[in-house]
């Protein structure tokens, strides 16, 4: 059966798989500072995620598909118009202005926790400042419609309304999805959509919000290296992620940080 509700010791590990991975958007953002490379916040996460968290890096040799070769690093830093699965590099050094999404996962006896978060390198333009802030109302609005009993329709509603009452686009091309002992499993999550359509969800069901949104057009396209997308026309975009699962009576955010007081 697709997307079977998780059994209560599931939970449980995708609790501790959560709140481990939240621990390293909440460790690495102190080393986040004009002049440092990506490569360098890779290094760092992964030393982390393996020697102080005793956890797997899921992104680290992934790939989708055998056309697709496999992830070579242990995050995603994804600067600027970058939409999504950018790859650290020592050659991207981050600048004053920049802003940076940094996506991670770890596994922890074999579950998923999936999270990621937008920072600012220095002080970053009125826009920039917007766009993400938008963004991650955007992933808070979708996530406040999880129920038992709600599609996923609803979520991709609730998203690309707020999305464009601020006159920014919604990525189309990538979603939420679930996850547990699979990195990436059903239900696809769409970040936009009608009420009432798609999958229901049921109590027990922990998948990915995460929506991508841009400040120009929605279009995006696939670098060479078949895993970097990257907004056409060149404009930002900003993304934030949460691992969330069904409760009785709503949601629990499975990946949420300390400095959020987000009900």
């Amino acid at each position: 059966m697709p997307f079977a509700p998780k059994r209560p010791e599931e939970i449980d590990r995708m609790r501790v798989a959560g709140r481990l991975a939240a621990s390293v958007l909440e460790m690495i953002g102190d080393h986040v500072r004009p002049g440092v490379t990506t490569d360098e916040l890779d290094r760092i996460c992964h030393d982390y995620i393996v020697d102080d968290l005793d956890c797997v890096p899921a992104p680290l040799h992934y790939t989708n598909s055998p056309e697709q070769p496999p992830f070579p690093k242990s995050i995603c830093t994804s600067v600027n118009h970058v939409v999504c699965h950018g790859i650290p590099s020592p050659k991207k050094v981050l600048k004053r202005g920049d802003v940076l999404n940094i996506d991670v996962t770890v596994i922890k006896d074999g579950y998923h926790g999936d999270t990621s978060k937008m920072f600012f390198v220095g002080n970053a333009s009125v826009l920039a400042r917007r766009l993400v802030e938008v963004t991650q109302e955007c992933l808070y609005e979708g996530i406040r419609q999880v129920r038992p009993g709600a599609h996923v329709g609803d979520i991709g509603y609730a998203i690309s309304r707020h999305a464009r009452a601020n006159r920014f686009s919604v990525v189309r091309e990538f979603c939420g999805h679930g996850i547990g002992e699979l990195f990436h499993d059903d239900p696809q999550i769409l970040h936009y959509g009608k009420r009432g359509d798609g999958d229901v969800l049921e109590e027990g069901i922990t998948f990915t919000v995460e929506p991508m949104i841009n400040a120009g057009r929605r279009h995006v396209k696939m670098l060479p290296d078949k895993w970097t997308a990257v907004t056409k026309d060149h404009k930002l975009s900003a993304q934030w992620e949460h691992t969330v699962l069904v409760t009785a009576d709503g949601y629990e955010v499975l990946t949420l940080r300390t400095e959020e007081k987000f009900e």
